[in-house]
């Protein structure tokens, strides 16, 4: 039998005591009101009709499908975008409520089967909304307070979804930083130049460092500024001067102006364990590896951007795509002035 239902003043007042049993109680769709009456937001009313799981009426006339329709895309902000989410989430099983006065927030997902399970936080967007890195920190922040997890739900033009499972993440690697004896590398365009066989293999052995081209180890800007801070290298020009540290970044910025940025990350991925090499081939800025390349692939691409960073969904998309095409989790590394976030956005089946 249908569940009724009455429309007033943009609410759906539902008062039949096993209608309430079965929507409530079974479902966890609507909030209970004193006087034992049941009341549903129009998003949910428009799932029961969609459904044919409920007779609408207002003063006693019956409401179809399409009237509740319209009068929900009037008063619920975002209304396709929440309710394909809404739709896709219940159909998949999973109960899910409207918040209202939550900022960012669209859903939270009922504690079903397991009651030691973490509560679930849902933000619903459209692919022409766009990715806001320090709104993204916040919301995390958030739901790492209340012990809940967060699920970001994408929707595409034609209406098809995609999730994410949004986190911050502690990176840590089995790898320890070496020590080596001193040497000296040579800078050209590009890349630097390390003539010192027995360094470059220990260099390449330990932890990874540069990449054998002939007799000689090429190392990246990167490699290169991390181990003349550690006074492993000393930088020359193709004519025989020495550079200085600030020298090095100064000459470097102009090729690649976000040097410091990078820099900064790949000192703090070293000392978290991490061995750290370029990851341009897949888009990002490294691949990460927590034991040697021998035992393991790289499991993280990391991405740097500065605190304010935004994107268009489409970049990240792909971005995430790709790194799960070769077994890999995509991270950005946040920086805001001396403080780094490490953020994880991985594809799920809810």
């Amino acid at each position: 039998m249908d569940i009724s239902g009455e429309l007033i003043n943009n609410h759906i007042m539902v008062k039949k005591s096993s209608d309430i049993g079965r929507l409530y109680n079974k479902s966890h769709i609507g909030t209970l009101l004193s006087g034992n009456v049941l009341q549903l937001d129009l998003l949910e009313g428009v799932f029961l009709l969609d459904e044919g799981k409920m007779r609408l009426f207002q003063n006693k006339k019956p409401i179809n499908f399409p009237q509740l329709l319209m009068l929900a895309a009037q008063q619920v902000p975002e209304f396709e975008t929440k309710f394909l989410v809404f739709k896709d989430l219940r159909n998949r099983g999973h109960a899910v409520t409207l918040c209202n006065n939550d900022g960012p927030v669209t859903f939270r997902k009922f504690k079903q089967n397991n009651e030691n399970a973490p509560s679930c936080t849902i933000v619903a967007f459209s692919e022409r909304d766009i990715l806001d890195i320090d709104a993204t920190k916040q919301l995390i922040q958030q739901v790492t307070k209340k012990n809940s997890t967060l699920w970001f739900a994408l929707v595409d033009e034609e209406g098809d979804l995609t999730y994410y499972d949004v986190s911050g993440v502690n990176l840590a690697g089995d790898n320890s930083e070496q020590r080596y004896p001193k040497g000296t590398c040579i800078l050209l365009k590009n890349r630097l130049i390390l003539f010192d066989k027995k360094l470059a293999d220990q260099l390449l052995q330990k932890e990874f460092f540069g990449k054998p081209f002939g007799e000689v180890l090429q190392l990246s800007f990167v490699e290169a500024l991390y181990l003349l801070e550690r006074n492993v290298l000393e930088i020359q020009t193709n004519d025989g001067k020495y550079l200085s540290e600030a020298k090095c970044i100064n000459l470097m910025q102009k090729l690649q102006p976000d040097i410091e940025q990078r820099l900064m990350v790949f000192k703090d991925l070293k000392q978290r364990g991490l061995l750290v090499k370029t990851g341009f081939k897949f888009g990002a800025h490294f691949r990460a590896y927590t034991k040697q390349p021998d035992k393991t692939h790289a499991e993280y691409l990391i991405h740097v951007v500065e605190k304010g960073f935004t994107s268009i969904w489409a970049e990240i998309s792909r971005a995430v795509r790709l790194a799960h095409s070769v077994n890999k989790e995509f991270v950005f590394a946040r920086i805001d002035s001396k403080t780094i976030d490490y953020i994880k956005l991985g594809r799920l089946r809810p």
